[in-house]
């Protein structure tokens, strides 16, 4: 028996979406606190004392953190290349926009403490802010077209045509996922901000996230009765689940209220949206008891909860095509070969854990509350 047919092709390509799945929401779970924090960067320090607090929270960690953007990034150019061709150039101004939020960030961190002015400090924090701003509202905007089907088609020789523009991709519901975006990396930030500050910093970002907190929860419960309304997509026959990688294969349709159609199927399946109601709400809980590791943990779960919903309700769905349902890319018509997804699966079970001890190593390192009476002394980092 050749070694990677250990595990079929099906299986494999099951894995790989799960494994897809865990790494967006390790992006949004780590690199969602930091674009959070740096969001409320002005709304909880006042003095720049108070911001260099803020700031010294995740000035340490950011740079690993975006290491699960660049994991989310490599799995599906490597595992789902037609996912990756579609998805990178046609939302490519929308993903320019959030590397320019991505590129500016640490230029901020560098810069910022270089000079003693109050306006150069001010325009460097804002940027800050602002880009934690726009990147969670784009990447939650980028979601909801998602799921609303991207124009996109295909011919014959899988050559790929984009229909839409920039400013298509802002329709009401678009935006509206942009807004869950936004509330729940905010409540994220501030759940992590009341973990890691004290005094002032801790109260005003308890003020913040308990208020983030309920929005994420009311703007998630609102979109998932908007989505339960809309026209989602559905296969008209079976297909092989082992066929070649080829979209155009398959028969699919539209169907009133189809991203709701796998909950029915498998009842179980409610526990993963109901944590993106549930656990933001025991968030601000654990924020106002000043609960600090149950507010940050409810926050981080409630993350999970609404990013892996989004995975849910599309399965087997990866990226429905709005120009012809025809063209949707699918979990088995999308990966690449058998031996390809074997080989990545290896080197993840190699190389994962290493990353992930490695982030439990400098979280331990750098655990412990940022004083102001430190920063103030000079003895915190230098951002």
């Amino acid at each position: 028996m050749i070694l990677h047919e250990l595990l079929s092709y099906d299986v494999l390509r099951v894995i790989w979406w799960l494994l897809l799945g865990i790494l967006l929401v390790g992006f949004a779970v780590t690199d969602g606190f930091d674009l959070g924090a740096a969001a409320l960067l002005r709304a909880t320090g006042k003095t720049d004392v108070e911001r260099r607090v803020v700031i010294n929270t995740i000035g340490p960690v950011w740079e690993g953190n975006q290491v699960w953007l660049i994991l989310g990034g490599g799995a599906i150019f490597a595992a789902w290349p037609q996912l990756y061709a579609i998805s990178f150039s046609g939302f490519y101004l929308a993903m320019f926009a959030v590397l320019v939020c991505l590129i500016l960030r640490p230029v901020a961190f560098k810069f910022r403490s270089k000079r003693e002015g109050a306006a150069w400090r001010n325009g460097w924090d804002w940027v800050l802010t602002l880009s934690g701003w726009g990147a969670a509202l784009v990447f939650g905007v980028a979601m909801g077209n998602v799921l609303l089907g991207v124009p996109f088609r295909l011919s014959d020789d899988m050559r790929i045509y984009w229909d839409g523009s920039f400013f298509d991709l802002f329709t009401p519901f678009a935006l509206l996922c942009g807004l869950v975006s936004l509330s729940m990396l905010l409540m994220h930030g501030a759940a992590w901000l009341v973990f890691k500050t004290e005094g002032a910093v801790q109260a005003r970002a308890t003020r913040w996230g308990v208020g983030a907190a309920v929005l994420t929860t009311v703007l998630f419960a609102g979109a998932g009765v908007w989505l339960a309304q809309l026209s989602g997509f559905v296969l008209t026959e079976a297909m092989s689940t082992t066929g070649p990688s080829n979209p155009l294969l398959k028969s699919a349709a539209v169907g009133q209220g189809a991203w709701m159609a796998n909950y029915a199927k498998q009842p179980l399946l409610w526990i993963v949206p109901a944590l993106g109601v549930i656990m933001p709400l025991i968030a601000a809980l654990g924020m106002k008891l000043r609960r600090e590791w149950l507010g940050l943990l409810s926050s981080g779960l409630g993350i999970a909860g609404i990013v892996l919903s989004v995975g849910v309700s599309m399965f087997p769905f990866i990226l429905p095509s709005s120009v012809d349902p025809l063209f949707s890319l699918m979990v088995w018509d999308a990966s690449s070969s058998h031996l390809t997804l074997f080989i990545m699966l290896v080197s993840t079970i190699i190389f994962l854990p290493i990353i992930l001890a490695y982030t439990s190593w400098v979280f331990h390192i750098m655990r412990g509350k940022v004083s102001p009476d430190e920063i103030a002394q000079g003895k915190g980092h230098a951002y």
